[in-house]
């Protein structure tokens, strides 16, 4: 009965102190210190309005857009209630089907050459907001074509939006597709 009763107790003073205690500090700890990120990295327009994050993938499918990596989340892509990959092999059929829809669509939007992966493959989360240089780069002439703007202005904002590997070893240059599309606004709306 006494380790019962000991055992009682260690349940609760662990449950008030890692489920209550911790996550108090650590929340406004990082409010202070990270307040934009602490609050999700939301990204506003010009009158305020909340219209993302630069850390979930955004549904941009209009030619004068970038495009980001297909979503394989539910209902609708870069679904964050929905995250999740579709779980289909490199030999299934389905997913042959779907990544070959997605070439066809791409060369009839005017984008020629080799196609990077991520335009053609969901990411595993379905929510990635970042594409590879690369990926950006194909798509120029046809957002500079879309906005009537020249690819060297359009080169440039991709140029100014790569940003390098973490802490100079980590990951992978990267393009944030949310961030370059608000710009392009900016550039030539």
């Amino acid at each position: 009965m006494k380790e019962l009763k000991t055992a009682i107790l260690l349940l609760l003073a662990f449950t008030v102190l890692c489920g209550g205690i911790y996550p108090v500090a650590v929340t406004g700890v990082a409010s202070v210190a990270f307040p934009k990120q602490a609050k999700g990295s939301l990204v506003t327009d010009k009158s305020g309005k909340e219209i993302g994050s630069t850390l979930i993938g955004q549904p941009f499918s209009a030619p004068r857009y970038f495009w980001p990596r297909p979503s394989a989340t539910a209902e609708f892509g870069c679904n964050p209630a929905a995250s999740g990959g579709s779980n289909l092999g490199p030999t299934n059929p389905n997913y042959i089907s779907q990544v070959g829809e997605r070439v066809k669509a791409l060369h009839e939007a005017g984008i020629s050459g080799k196609i990077p992966a991520e335009l053609v493959q969901a990411s595993a989360s379905g929510l990635d907001p970042h594409i590879s240089p690369e990926a950006a780069k194909v798509q120029i002439p046809r957002v500079a074509r879309a906005r009537g703007t020249t690819e060297e202005a359009v080169q440039k904002l991709v140029a100014a939006h790569i940003e390098g590997r973490q802490l100079g070893f980590l990951g992978e240059p990267r393009v944030n597709v949310l961030a370059l599309n608000l710009d392009l606004d900016k550039l030539a709306p």
